[in-house]
Parts: C-alpha cells; sequence; structure tokens
C-alpha cells in the first residue's frame, strides 16, 4: 500500500474484531516506523506503554469515560512524552557522528532548551504526535485500523501507568482490525481556508 492510499483510507476506528491478534513481527515493524519519525535534534521523545493487562486496559477504560476501543481493540498505546529528555545525556542522540561534530550539536540543543519549559513541553508533544502519525499509517499499510484518542482523564491514566515526573500523556491509540466499516466522512474545511499563501491577511 504506497503512503497515499494509506493516508487516504485510514480512518478513526472504535468498533474492533475480538480475534485477529496483531503478530509480533507487525508489532516490531510499527514500533521501527515510530523510531524512523523525526524529532527536532533526534532527541526522541517518544515512551510508548503498551498495555496487555486486562485489569489496567479496564481502569483506563473508566478514565476514558468507557469508551469501548480501550478493552475492545487487539493493542492499547500510551503514547507519552519526555519532557526532559532534551537534557538525558543528549550526546547519545549523535553518537554515530564524529566528536567535534556531535559536540557542537549537543551544544546547540541545550542552548535552544535550556530554560524555556513551554518550548520543552511543545517539542514532548510535537514529537509523539509526528510519531503517532507515523504509527497509524504503517499500521494501515500492514492492514490494521487505529484511532488516536484524547477522549480521557490525564490526570487518572498517568497514575494507572504510574507516569514518572516530566512526562506528559499526549494521546491514546488503539490497534486492530475494525468490526465495521468507519462512516461517511465528517467534511473538510475549504482550501483557501487552509493553505495561506505568504502571510494571513
Amino acid at each position: 500500500m504506497n503512503v497515499f492510499t494509506a493516508l487516504e483510507t485510514r480512518r478513526s476506528i472504535r468498533q474492533y474484531t475480538s480475534n485477529n491478534p496483531i503478530p509480533q513481527a507487525h508489532f516490531d515493524a510499527l514500533i521501527n516506523a515510530v523510531r524512523v519519525s523525526p524529532t527536532s535534534f533526534n532527541i526522541q521523545h517518544w515512551r510508548i506503554v503498551r498495555v496487555l493487562d486486562s485489569a489496567l486496559r479496564h481502569q483506563l477504560q473508566e478514565a476514558a469515560w468507557g469508551q469501548e476501543q480501550i478493552t475492545g481493540a487487539q493493542e492499547l498505546l500510551i503514547l507519552c512524552g519526555d519532557i526532559d529528555a532534551w537534557q538525558k545525556n543528549p550526546e547519545r542522540y549523535w553518537r554515530n557522528l564524529e566528536t567535534d561534530k556531535q559536540n557542537y550539536i549537543v551544544n546547540m540543543l541545550k542552548d535552544f532548551y535550556s530554560s524555556k519549559s513551554q518550548l520543552q513541553r511543545d517539542e514532548a508533544i510535537r514529537s509523539c504526535a509526528i510519531a503517532a502519525q507515523s504509527l497509524m499509517l504503517a499500521a494501515k499499510a500492514l492492514g490494521y485500523d487505529s484511532n488516536p484518542m484524547i477522549g480521557f482523564d490525564a490526570d487518572d491514566v498517568g497514575k494507572i501507568i504510574n507516569l514518572p515526573n516530566q512526562h506528559v500523556v499526549t494521546m491514546m491509540i488503539t490497534l486492530g482490525k475494525a468490526n465495521e466499516a468507519a462512516g461517511v466522512r465528517g467534511g473538510d474545511i475549504p482550501l483557501n481556508e487552509l493553505l495561506v499563501m505568504n502571510t494571513f491577511s
């Protein structure tokens, strides 16, 4: 499946079949799709919680106001961003470079994020959002459906998964085989509203 087909056919699915588990090889391919996603300074802020425990799934379903896809989907992933990733041994993000180039980039990274708490948080969320799209498009290419979710109490979810300090829950993603086709698309905004030429008027 080419990327344009995956983009056109990927829909947010809430009803999943109860069988068709995702093989480990396919799951590994989805995680690798995340690993090659772009991030600022190659920081790779994402931390993915794969929830397999049934009791935890039910707790998370309560935190998500009873939405059935939490327990019904083959996979439930919680994408979290490490806000402090920029300062956790940043040399490792550029370990394949020569030392002088590595030092140059790491120093630039530190200067860019230091003392900018909002930027640090924004970057973690941005990275997770890009990773989520990579994950969902890869899933569609492998024949799976998905649903990115923000309909939950983030504080409750954080407590359930024991979220570390300086991490943020960005979204949950359910994965599996759709039990029924998605409905019609809600509608797109006009192109002249979406695309701005040069400046806003």
